[in-house]
């Protein structure tokens, strides 16, 4: 294969180092922009509400309701994971997540609400652990979904 990065010239016929006179200078800008989430300003909620997620599949274990609760525990399990999910989705293709971020709050206030529903007369600790959970997710989501309304009135 033949190197032609002497002759100064791309694919395109385009010489020198400025892209600014290329013909799909804008293109390239818009796609590059578009790659690396130019203008997205949800980053910022990401990263909690995963945390939060991960924190709730992994907090029956965490203060030991696993024996007292067996019911609250896949509960809390699959909820959180869900919730994860939602986050690491809402990250990697944001465009396509703004209906899905009130899913986040739907299921906070499910997890607050079912703590009374699924569980066998809960203790305070898991009443309080599936609250400030719930809570923070309902916080969160609703933080997540503002952000993203607010990022698609921009484009």
């Amino acid at each position: 294969m033949s190197n032609i990065s002497h002759t100064g010239r791309d694919v395109s016929g385009h010489t020198g180092r400025d892209l600014s006179g290329h013909p799909d200078a804008e293109e390239m800008r818009a796609r590059h922009d578009r790659v690396m989430g130019g203008g997205r300003t949800t980053a910022g909620a990401d990263a909690p509400v995963f945390l939060l997620g991960l924190y709730c599949a992994v907090s029956p274990w965490v203060l030991h309701f696993t024996a007292s609760q067996p019911s609250l525990v896949t509960h809390n399990l699959v909820i959180g994971i869900a919730i994860a999910v939602l986050a690491l989705c809402f990250t990697a293709m944001p465009e396509r997540m703004t209906g899905m971020s009130m899913a986040i709050v739907a299921l906070g206030a499910w997890l607050i609400v079912s703590t009374w529903i699924v569980g066998q007369s809960p203790d305070m600790g898991v009443v309080l652990n599936n609250v400030i959970v719930g809570g923070l997710a309902i916080v969160l989501g609703a933080a997540c979904a503002g952000l993203s309304m607010k990022n698609k009135k921009k484009t």
